[in-house]
């Protein structure tokens, strides 16, 4: 199926770089679609100030910039953002019950031929395809932050996922630059957070319990791993709260040996959550 028309659901965080890309290296027109005219202003303000950053750096010619800037439309109707979208890209909050719900309201809205895809890092694909009357066009597609530099894309089967719904998202990821990699049984975590959030938990824990200082426990893992930052600021750039929601998922969804550490527990109550708040294990208020 040919893709011409992408629809990014969210302008936070993971939403504007996604779409940014699509139509910055896979010359997509893109719809992006928040709930409010603030976020939305947000996300394109974020997306101006990468291209400029592209610019400078000479990997984007003059001019270049207004044309991606013109293949991106802002919206805030819902229906209006899907009803002419070959793909969609959800990448709402962290959270089953919204993503659900969206899932839902776009399967009413959406094309029969288009395809629903979320940029979830743990939740079931199976579950969300489940609400709409489409599961065999639903997947995941799971980017990494911040989009526009990582590498990588998980591509996630469903328990109903077609074949054809894989070979295209997987068409696109390449199309828009990326690797990817093929989660071929929908699981919690899917492969890198199954792996990357049980290291975050036992950092957070590390630190609670008074074992090491913070930046003893991040040069640790920077130069014993060879991790280019260490857990505690990759904690601080993913957010707390989204740490511990994957966490959350991976106790209930696998087993119970992935519990939450105390120390991240408090660090979400305190809205100790990182970049986003200014303030996590590190003070980002200066920087």
């Amino acid at each position: 199926m040919e893709i011409k028309r992408i629809a990014v659901l969210g302008a936070g965080l993971m939403g504007h770089g996604i779409c940014q890309v699509a139509a910055q290296n896979g010359g997509y027109e893109v719809n992006l679609r928040d709930i409010e005219q603030r976020f939305l202003d947000n996300g394109m303000a974020m997306i101006k100030r990468s291209l400029q950053k592209f610019q400078s750096k000479g990997k984007l010619a003059e001019g270049q910039a207004a044309e991606i800037l013109n293949r991106i439309h802002p919206m805030l109707d819902l229906k209006e953002t899907v009803s002419d979208a070959d793909l969609i890209v959800e990448a709402v909050p962290e959270n089953v019950e919204l993503k659900t719900a969206t899932f839902r309201e776009v399967d009413r809205f959406a094309p029969t031929h288009a395809i629903i895809a979320s940029n979830t890092s743990s939740i079931s694909i199976t579950e969300l395809g489940s609400a709409t009357n489409r599961p065999e066009k639903v997947c995941g597609m799971h980017f990494f932050n911040p989009p526009q530099l990582m590498k990588l894309v998980e591509v996630v089967k469903g328990t109903k996922s077609s074949d054809e719904t894989i070979q295209t998202v997987l068409d696109v990821a390449h199309k828009i630059g990326k690797e990817t990699v093929l989660v071929k049984k929908d699981c919690p975590g899917f492969i890198v957070n199954r792996i990357l959030v049980p290291a975050l938990n036992e950092a957070a824990a590390l630190y609670w319990e008074g074992i090491a200082d913070r930046d003893d426990i991040d040069k640790a893992i920077k130069l014993g791993l060879n991790w280019p930052m260490g857990p505690l600021m990759l904690t601080d750039y993913i957010g707390a709260d989204t740490v511990l929601a994957i966490t959350d998922v991976l106790m209930k969804g696998i087993d119970p040996k992935f519990h939450p550490s105390p120390g991240l527990k408090q660090m979400v109550k305190a809205r100790l959550l990182g970049r986003k708040t200014g303030q996590g294990y590190y003070d980002w208020t200066q920087k």
